[in-house]
């Protein structure tokens, strides 16, 4: 038999399956899906099994060495999903299979260097390195024997080996059990003598309860000796066995059960066509476009109640951010053991175990981030994206797939329902849904018939001209103190971490910047230092201006750790809790300050854009946005949309129960549109205005963008080649095609390599694929010898 291998090569000549001969003993154990090691050239490789045939047209075949897997890793859904991953996004089918499969299973690759004559036959430098073993790994040669290793390659005295490793290793476990039956338990009893006090506890603690114990778990029970055990396993009376148990991120976590709640007449009207699909198996994309704290989550969670009745399986993706502990409680309280999580703050080892229970169907439910569109279900009755407008939806490195397509392709094949829910839907998902290509869902009212909270927004220019040059407004200043007084609790959002923006010179304008991007330093006063936040350069803090040698050099802008300090120095009674990357690094930090809000050890939550979301605090009534403006003014499209949901989401944190809540928005650009209508909460006006700037300007949802990045450290290559692959592009494409460049990329430079890009904006150009696959297989030898990289992403997110 003949297997079918794509090879773990990404480049254009590999792109392709291999066929391998599947030798006798493997015959009937390799299928499709599998991974396994073959033979490439010199090397040893991973490979996915992806069609097996009787034969082959070509008559030298090579041997599979070994499978890496006893299952298949990949269902057949999911190798058809890697096809269609890859001509989408114009990524290498390999890449395409390895972005489904957690981290501890793509292979690690293990140079090691062995000799095959006698040791003493080789040069001296040789000798010394295999004096003590025959093999060694490749990475402990010292640079002086390379030369000479390299000749000894040559003339076959001294081979290469690839190992291929995985990077995990399943978590095993001590357990001790009794060897005998009751009657030889009893009889052991007998025959021990006084002394072994220990002993005689360990048979009579069996006798009570025969069940199989962890090794550690007895030995605290007891409060034993390992030794004492040994004692008795060496006797025979029991054994010790290793066990393989999950990493399990919750072990130490009981979730209470809950039951599902009455849903509003809102909430019946929004669900009863999601069921419908459901009972019907019909595949149907929904946009559930409710306010905040609408309660879209119930909606959810008896949907996918009715799909697991149904003996059918659940995805639902959250953004990394809003993966808080509460929204993990809300699907184990519901669905308890049925559900596997998924998210970045999961150790390798913990994201492979929770995969592994999905694949070993143990699960029902999957709740994660955007890479758990990929869990290897093979009978999905639902896929439901909460906050379908995070970007962070959107992989930013190859291949770069938007989970929202791959969910609705995903869904297509099980003929099931999609269910995008937000409260700012993305302008191209609610144009979607206007044509009538999604069906929209609405839910217009909050849960407690409360109303929306109050916002009101402050001019910053106008507090500066009156002379308070403070950060807090006047108006929220007053109504903190009021918050204080009362002993409610408020969130202060700020998009932007750090102590202040930049270090700038009074004297001359000189800004410190980063000597291999072109963007200014970031001040982090914690570590005093300051870091370069594209490529992580870090450098100490001027005294002097380095260019006019001026003391007056001073830190601008504002970050979480400086509105902390002031804080402290305006509102010295206030108990404040700060989250940004800084002090939610550490595993679980996350959760533990979150659970401190939640029990009112503070009064004031500061943070990034990871509090905007999914947080639901009785107790939070006010929240002041500290500047609205941080987004606005980025060189992006998708900056006033960006803003607007944003503004809406934080502000959509107060006042979810019985309080009502206020909200302040602080801008120095108050007039904007985006700012104005999220602070009326009017998503439908906000939405014709917005739709109105994209159609002048060619902007989805009435164009396709694509985006091609070109980078290189020389500049004048940069410009020649992105001049080129413009030119080229225009020539492939219709009249209709706006393609512009070549233009410096809005960061430039980053790590001293220059950035240049071109930027296709389309409405049908069937051509497109074959053109931009053309220009990355013509640069391919180059990119390989002299760094140029071609970045292409078909519909980005991000056009920094």
């Amino acid at each position: 038999m003949i297997a079918s291998v794509i090879v773990d090569v990404p480049a254009k000549q590999t792109d392709r399956p291999f066929d391998y001969r599947i030798p006798e003993h493997l015959e009937g154990v390799i299928t499709p899906g599998m991974r396994v090691v073959v033979p490439f050239g010199p090397r040893k490789i991973q490979g996915f099994v992806i069609s097996i045939q009787p034969s082959s047209e070509f008559e030298k075949l090579r041997d599979i060495i070994a499978p890496m897997d006893i299952v298949p890793v990949l269902n057949n859904e999911l190798l058809q999903l890697g096809d269609w991953l890859s001509e989408e996004t114009l990524c290498y089918r390999i890449s395409a299979y390895q972005v489904m499969l957690p981290a501890a299973l793509k292979a690690k690759y293990e140079k090691k260097i062995r000799v095959t004559i006698d040791v003493n036959l080789l040069p001296p430098v040789l000798q010394r390195v295999f004096e003590k073993t025959q093999m060694v790994p490749f990475d402990t040669i010292e640079k002086d024997a390379w030369r000479v290793l390299q000749k000894e390659i040559a003339n076959g005295h001294v081979e290469f080996i690839y190992e291929v490793k995985e990077r995990v290793n399943k978590k095993k476990r001590r357990y001790v059990m009794p060897h005998v039956n009751e009657k030889g338990l009893s009889d052991s009893l007998k025959l021990l003598s006084i002394q072994a006090t220990k002993q005689r506890e360990i048979i009579e603690f069996f006798l009570a309860n025969p069940a199989p114990v962890p090794l550690q778990n007895l030995i605290n029970l007891l409060n034993t000796s390992s030794s004492a055990i040994k004692g008795l396993v060496n006797k025979g009376i029991l054994r010790e066995e290793e066990v393989e148990v999950y990493r399990d991120p919750y072990e130490n976590r009981v979730f209470e059960r809950t039951e599902a709640l009455p849903l509003t007449s809102e909430q019946k009207r929004a669900i009863s066509p999601v069921l419908q699909t459901i009972e019907e198996n019909l595949h149907q994309v929904f946009l559930l476009y409710g306010v905040t704290g609408s309660g879209k989550t119930e909606v959810y969670l008896q949907s996918i109640q009715r799909v697991l009745e149904k003996g059918k399986e659940a995805i639902v993706l959250v953004p990394e951010i809003s993966l808080t502990p509460q929204m993990v409680k809300r699907f184990k309280g519901r669905f308890g053991d049925e559900v596997a999580v998924m998210h970045s703050g999961l150790s390798n080892g913990e994201k492979y175990d929770e995969w592994r229970k999905i694949q070993r169907k143990e699960v029902k439910v999957v709740v994660g981030a955007r890479s758990a569109i990929f869990a290897p279900f093979e009978n999905l009755g639902i896929i439901i994206i909460d906050e379908e407008h995070e970007t962070s939806y959107k992989q930013e490195e190859n291949p770069r797939y938007h989970a929202r397509d791959v969910a609705i392709q995903r869904a297509k094949k099980y003929g099931c329902p999609v269910v995008l829910g937000s409260a700012t839907p993305a302008l191209e998902s609610f144009a979607r849904a206007k044509k009538g290509v999604f069906e929209l869902l609405n839910l217009p009212s909050r849960m407690n018939s409360g109303p929306m909270p109050h916002v009101e927004v402050v001019d910053m220019r106008e507090e500066l001209r009156e002379g308070n040059r403070s950060m807090f407004s006047r108006a929220l200043m007053e109504k903190l103190k009021d918050r204080l007084d009362k002993q409610e609790q408020t969130v202060l959002f700020l998009n932007k971490r750090g102590h202040s923006s930049f270090v700038m010179c009074r004297d001359c304008g000189y800004v410190v910047n980063c000597p291999d991007c072109d963007i200014s330093l970031t001040y982090h006063k914690f570590s005093e230092r300051m870091k370069c936040h594209y490529c992580g350069y870090e450098s100490h803090v001027p005294t002097q201006c380095p260019e006019c040698q001026s003391e007056y050099i001073r830190y601008f802008g504002t970050g979480t750790q400086k509105i902390e300090e002031e804080l402290g120095k305006v509102l010295p009674e206030a108990r404040v809790i700060r989250m940004d990357v800084d002090t939610t690094s550490k595993k679980g930090a996350h959760e533990k300050l979150l659970t401190d809000f939640g029990e009112g050890k503070a009064d004031i939550l500061l943070g990034t854009q990871m509090i905007a979301k999914g947080l639901d605090f009785p107790k939070i009534t006010l929240v002041g946005v500290l500047s609205a403006d941080t987004m606005l003014h980025i060189p992006d499209f998708r900056s006033s949309e960006k803003t607007f949901q944003l503004l809406t989401q934080v502000s959509g944190r107060a006042g979810r129960h019985e309080l009502s809540g206020e909200v302040i928005v602080q801008t120095y650009t108050p007039e904007h549109y985006s700012i104005q209508f999220a602070s009326q909460q009017d998503y439908d006006l906000y939405y014709e205005r917005e739709m109105q700037i994209r159609k002048l300007h060619h902007y989805p949802p009435f164009y396709y963008i694509s985006l091609i990045t070109v980078s290189h450290e020389n500049l004048m290559k940069v410009v020649s080649v992105t001049e080129k692959i413009t030119g080229y592009i225009r020539n492939s494409l219709s009249p209709e095609a706006i393609v512009l460049g070549p233009v410096a990329s809005p960061i430039p430079r980053i790590k001293n390599r220059y950035r240049y890009q071109c930027l296709i904006k389309y409405k049908r150009e069937p051509q497109l694929g074959r053109a931009i696959k053309t220009v990355l297989d013509q640069y391919q030898h180059e990119s390989a010898t002299t760094g140029l990289t071609i970045s292409t992403d078909v519909n980005p997110y991000i056009l920094m």
